[in-house]
């Protein structure tokens, strides 16, 4: 399977990483608007993200997978390429754990010592960052980043675009309510509502600039 990664910047590094623990995958470009023109440099193509059109049409076996840090960003990218489904590739590091009966959506990547437990649901086009733990029936939405050593126990309902920060915790049966920041290493025992911004132990509730 061809594999071209959409954004070329930290994270991209890490995802390329995944990617080729695996045999059957093979890294053969990157599209980032940096680039202005269409080159190969060896076996790798590069051009700016416009392409990704031209590369369906000229290979038969090809995904992607945007490799944006932004939640927003990345949401913007799949909107601005319409593309299928089916043409986004989802990454497990070999080292997560993940129980048999997960759900991952299109476009997510689950980075190293990971561990999802059963039933949880994630959706599309998230981040589960390096040991983050998402527990028991977790239903995470599209565009989330889970950041490193982040902890969200059983029963966390997490919407969409939501970012929780390095080393936070989540108790059981709470809601993060869509594009909410929650800070590093925040406790939430409450539910955070909407377009907010979560900090402290325990977590305390404020809105994001500009909402």
């Amino acid at each position: 399977m061809n594999i071209v990664i959409v954004g070329q910047g930290g994270h991209s590094k890490v995802v390329r990483d995944i990617i080729e623990k695996y045999d059957h995958y093979e890294v053969i470009g990157y599209l980032d608007d940096k680039y202005k023109d269409f080159e190969i440099t060896g076996n790798i193509y590069t051009g700016p993200v416009s392409l990704v059109h031209k590369m369906v049409e000229y290979f038969n076996d090809i995904k992607f997978f945007i490799a944006i840090g932004n939640n927003k960003i990345r949401q913007q990218i799949v909107e601005y390429l319409n593309l299928p489904e089916e043409y986004y590739a989802s990454f497990i590091h070999p080292t997560a754990v993940i129980s048999k009966d997960v759900q991952i959506g299109y476009g997510t990547v689950i980075m190293a010592n990971t561990v999802v437990n059963s039933s949880a649901v994630i959706g599309k086009h998230c981040i589960i960052n390096t040991n983050s733990v998402i527990e028991h029936d977790n239903l995470i939405g599209n565009f989330v980043h889970v950041s490193p050593k982040a902890a969200l126990t059983g029963t966390v309902i997490v919407e969409d675009g939501v970012h929780i920060g390095t080393g936070a915790s989540i108790i059981p049966n709470k809601k993060i309510g869509e594009w909410s920041i929650i800070g590093a290493g925040a406790t939430v025992i409450h539910d955070i509502p909407a377009y907010s911004m979560a900090v402290g132990v325990p977590a305390r509730v404020k809105m994001k600039e500009g909402v």
